[in-house]
């Protein structure tokens, strides 16, 4: 496998980064992860724009939105894969052990695994953490990811694909990869960005497309919604058959299969929407 480091590609097996790269030490960076279906990336310019925000959020330099097509095209061409999950990862560069940044410049990495395709429903549950909807790095795409690989890794250990947070205030927020969903009385919600959740690109599409309303939802509403759904990048749309121990028979539900299908439509009308 060949990656993007730095201004080339390099083979994984030889390419290295700094053990002072500010993104190691102190979790110093910023990252997006696309779909890509037969070499081809999918909403790469929203994901550049939002790679964009979250490096302002930090005090970084702004990305080359150029370099980085440039090396997501070399990575592909590449690593030929049917369905790919590309990662671009930029961060701080090498610093010191510290908090403060070091003067050596951002380093920018280029990365492709395969993928395989989701199933069209799957388990929840809600863990007891929050989401702080005022924090420093709310709504940034960072690498600070601790508290997401923790939260996952009980879902994993309840038989569930995903986690749930609510926020400080006791409103649903967002999932550890994922944006969430609820029908109630046939009508589509999703929390607001000021509930402290990531804008997902798949969620402003649903949004987009489906006519969703951005509503503030306490947590509870898992459980009397009567669908479920979930958005991401390598989800699509993806519904929700259990949350906790409440069982939601049937899903994907007509609602949530409807969104399936509309998501699955434009999107393969459009690879850069």
């Amino acid at each position: 496998m060949k990656i993007w480091l730095d201004g080339g590609l390099q083979d994984t097996e030889t390419a290295r980064v700094s053990v002072f790269d500010h993104g190691l030490t102190v979790g110093d960076g910023i990252f997006e992860t696309l779909k890509t279906v037969d070499g081809r990336p999918f909403a790469l310019t929203r994901h550049l724009d939002r790679l964009t925000l979250s490096a302002r959020g930090l005090g970084l330099p702004d990305p080359d939105h150029d370099e980085i097509r440039r090396a997501c095209a070399a990575v592909l061409e590449a690593n030929p894969v049917p369905l790919g999950r590309l990662r671009i990862t930029y961060t701080g560069g090498r610093g010191p052990l510290g908090s403060d940044r070091g003067e050596h410049g951002p380093t920018l990495v280029v990365a492709l695994g395969e993928s395989a395709p989701r199933p069209d429903s799957t388990a929840v549950i809600t863990v007891p953490w929050t989401r702080n909807e005022r924090g420093a790095l709310t709504g940034l795409k960072t690498t600070s990811y601790a508290e997401n690989v923790v939260a996952l890794a009980r879902a994993r250990a309840d038989g569930a694909s995903e986690a749930l947070f609510a926020n400080t205030v006791g409103q649903l927020c967002e999932g550890t990869g994922s944006n969430v969903f609820v029908v109630l009385d046939g009508d589509i919600h999703t929390p607001p960005l000021a509930s402290g959740c990531l804008a997902g690109i798949t969620r402003a599409l649903t949004v987009q497309w489906t006519g969703a309303k951005e509503t503030d939802l306490p947590l509870d509403v898992l459980e009397r919604a009567d669908e479920v759904f979930l958005t991401s990048t390598l989800r699509d749309v993806q519904a929700v058959h259990r949350v906790d121990t409440r069982e939601l028979p049937g899903a994907p539900g007509p609602v949530t299969a409807k969104a399936m299908r509309i998501f699955e439509e434009r999107a393969g009308h459009d690879l850069d929407p």
